[in-house]
């Protein structure tokens, strides 16, 4: 009984997707038949598993946070700026990540204490958090902090970071065995998030929020904690993307995943989380984000423009909401259909 909830789940259905879509793709270019070019292939939409996976967390509760790509740029940036000023890379890292957490915080505490839509508080940070990527070198300049070199921070804000240490663009470069590891970090990601979607008070706060946010106040579920927690979470995937982008570009710049906001949000709503809230998994999000990934991929490799490639994302949007919709439609249809039947029967 619960194998046959599998097959009919979701998740399964994306599983079955994205090997009907690896086969295509395969036989359309035999690269996609290569493991180990598959593979490597992914280096190009980590980024958006990284920032999509914890979003899922928000999305569940009924929230939504769009600001998470000006987070990419603001770590990115961050990131760039405390390591010219001398600071080692990798404490540079974790400067970069804390100040993702911050962002996040910051849209948790409104979005907990406010009555105004997320939609509308992470608009604003999405604005604030990319001004103060752009501005941040030249304010630095202004208030007198030094970095090596004669051109100053100033010189930073447009032209990006390079020369970033080796020990740091290895993190996107190297690999274990076949599998980079980006790769193999989105996997231990996705890992410690459904873990503590599915098996923590956690994640069942989060689902009964998403449902009924009334009834989990009157159940003593700590509402505000719980989603500054979930935005905390969705700033630190940010930034973890930023990082990515900044070790495989090998530059630190402002503007970094300011073009993945339609993969990130389509990659949850594919992959079965509700807008309404209340529903969505971590292994939905992973697969339905590998399927885009490896779409782009495939039609990059066809000769298809990076605008049509958006379009198509968007057609999937629209698709992927239509499609829970008609299931919820004909879900509620069977409960009254199973309801009347054992009415009559008695």
């Amino acid at each position: 009984m619960k194998w046959t909830r599998y097959l009919r789940s979701w998740e399964f259905a994306l599983f079955v997707l994205l090997l009907l879509e690896l086969a295509v793709l395969g036989l359309v270019n035999p690269v996609f038949f290569n493991l180990e070019n598959l593979l490597y292939s992914t280096l190009d939409f980590t980024h958006i598993l990284f920032a999509a996976l914890p979003l899922t967390l928000v999305i569940i509760t009924a929230g939504i946070d769009i600001s998470g790509v000006s987070v990419m740029g603001l770590a990115s940036i961050t990131l760039g700026l405390v390591w010219v000023a001398g600071v080692n890379v990798f404490v540079a890292l974790a400067v970069a990540l804390l100040v993702g957490v911050l962002a996040g915080a910051f849209n948790g505490f409104f979005v907990s204490r406010t009555d105004v839509n997320p939609l509308v508080i992470t608009l604003g940070t999405l604005f604030m958090f990319a001004g103060l990527a752009q501005g941040m070198p030249a304010l630095l300049d202004k208030l007198g902090f030094k970095a090596y070199g004669s051109a100053g921070l100033a010189a930073y804000q447009y032209e990006g970071i390079t020369g970033l240490p080796d020990a740091f663009i290895a993190l996107t470069e190297g690999s274990l065995g076949v599998v980079p590891y980006p790769f193999l970090a989105v996997l231990f990601f996705a890992l410690v998030l459904s873990l503590l979607l599915h098996k923590t008070r956690f994640g069942r706060y989060l689902y009964l929020i998403g449902v009924n946010p009334k009834a989990a106040a009157y159940s003593g579920v700590p509402i505000r904690r719980v989603l500054v927690w979930a935005y905390v979470l969705s700033g630190f995937g940010a930034a973890l993307a930023g990082v990515m982008l900044t070790s495989y570009f090998t530059s630190a710049r402002a503007d970094l995943g300011g073009d993945a906001l339609l993969p990130i949000i389509t990659a949850v709503v594919l992959g079965g989380a509700d807008i309404l809230g209340g529903s969505g998994t971590i292994l939905g999000t992973l697969l339905a984000g590998m399927i885009l990934g490896f779409l782009r991929q495939g039609l990059l490799a066809l000769g298809v423009t990076n605008d049509l490639i958006q379009v198509v994302v968007g057609s999937l949007l629209i698709l992927a909401m239509a499609a829970k919709q008609l299931l919820h439609v004909y879900g509620e249809y069977r409960l009254k259909r199973k309801a009347l039947s054992s009415k009559d029967g008695r």
